[in-house]
């Protein structure tokens, strides 16, 4: 079964929605746990707990766990195997690219069926041109994989480069945006490569996206905390042909520790997707 395919079934399942796992400090204090590798468990533990069960897709983000070296990394392997025990796909947002071997061996690392990190799905960063993540892209496609592409981020300094014209006119983010329809053209139900543009990006006039090609999945971040609503999706996605993948972080975890708190706020910004969100209430 392909990424998008599982990708589809755990939405139609468990509803639209992705929740971030970003054990930074300043939230381990907030949750009264020690900035330690101790505390990082915990924390996993709880968020596990909480939500692998219920919703469709959990988002480590790696630096946080790479932080405390070779132990970190223990409890990211440990955090990936119970979450995807429990049901929930896991997305490690690890934002790589690189080029031919180094490429490969970062695919590997990820979503060979075999590594005590697989996934199933990665971030990569496509700016050192579409083709470098080429060989990430095929190791996604031979093990079932799924990559969301790097296209317009959350975060406003990306736009110097994205939002770059090309000599054809095009913005930057919209040649990476028809690449990647032109990777997934053909596939059924959906492709398996995705792209990554932030719920906060807003009108950007005629620099706005052109998503009609896609056929694929989109992760949107920057909802909650950074400034974006569910109904900011209307206005970024729309004339979208593929599905949106609405991510949370701050505004799920700072509900925690308590089990219940962060069900709670999952289920609340999950109500407000489906508000939104074209998607079927199970």
């Amino acid at each position: 079964m392909s990424f998008a395919e599982r990708l589809l079934r755990s939405i139609d399942r468990r509803g639209p929605l992705c929740v971030g796992v970003d054990p930074h400090s300043t939230l381990l204090n907030r949750w009264g746990l020690p900035d330690s590798v101790d505390g990082l468990s915990r924390f996993c533990r709880a968020v596990v707990e909480a939500l692998a069960d219920r919703v469709a897709v959990l988002k480590p983000q790696s630096a946080f766990f790479e932080r405390f070296g070779s132990a970190g990394i223990a409890v990211l392997e440990s955090t990936i195997r119970q979450s995807r025990a429990a049901g929930a796909l896991v997305l490690l947002d690890v934002k790589r690219g690189d080029i031919g071997s180094t490429a490969r061996a970062y695919a590997q690392a990820y979503l060979a069926p075999e590594s005590p990190l697989h996934v199933d799905a990665i971030t990569v960063n496509p700016y050192l041109g579409f083709g470098s993540i080429a060989t990430i892209l095929d190791e996604a496609e031979a093990h079932g994989g799924g990559v969301f592409v790097l296209a317009l981020s959350s975060n406003p300094e990306g736009r110097e480069v994205q939002l770059a014209r090309t000599e054809d006119g095009r913005t930057v983010a919209q040649l990476v945006l028809d690449q990647v329809a032109d990777r997934n053209a053909g596939d059924k139900p959906l492709g398996s490569v995705g792209v990554v543009i932030g719920a906060t990006v807003g009108s950007l006039g005629d620099a706005a996206p052109d998503l009609s090609r896609l056929n694929g999945p989109v992760l949107a971040p920057g909802l909650g905390v950074q400034g974006a609503t569910a109904e900011d999706l209307r206005v970024v996605f729309q004339g979208l042909n593929g599905v949106v993948l609405p991510s949370y972080s701050r505004e799920v975890l700072g509900r925690g520790p308590s089990v219940t708190g962060l069900r709670d706020a999952a289920a609340r910004c999950l109500a407000e997707c489906r508000k939104v969100v074209n998607y079927p209430v199970l």
